[in-house]
């Protein structure tokens, strides 16, 4: 009656807890949401100038990379100080 009781006890708590399939389909959803905040996609491949953010299930996210646009190097005035504007009227 002991043993009965055990293996019920057992049967009980094993069936009432959350099956490992079901923590693994909320863990996907929650990265897929995670890249879709981050504006990104879940695809098989990422391209060049796209980074992996994290992975959602097996493929990755791919986030783009922000532009930035070039900076100019310093522009040299050099050439233009001896100019004179001042033309003879």
């Amino acid at each position: 009656m002991k043993i009965l009781c055990i293996f019920l006890t057992f049967v009980f708590t094993v069936s009432c807890g959350p099956s490992v399939s079901q923590k693994q389909t909320r863990e996907i959803a929650e990265r897929k949401r995670e890249c879709y905040l981050v504006r990104g996609a879940c695809k098989t491949s990422c391209n060049t100038w796209e980074y992996i953010y994290n992975f959602c299930n097996i493929e990755p996210c791919c986030v783009v990379r922000e532009y930035r646009k070039p900076t100019p190097k310093g522009i040299s005035t050099t050439a233009y100080t001896d100019v004179n504007y001042n033309y003879p009227a």
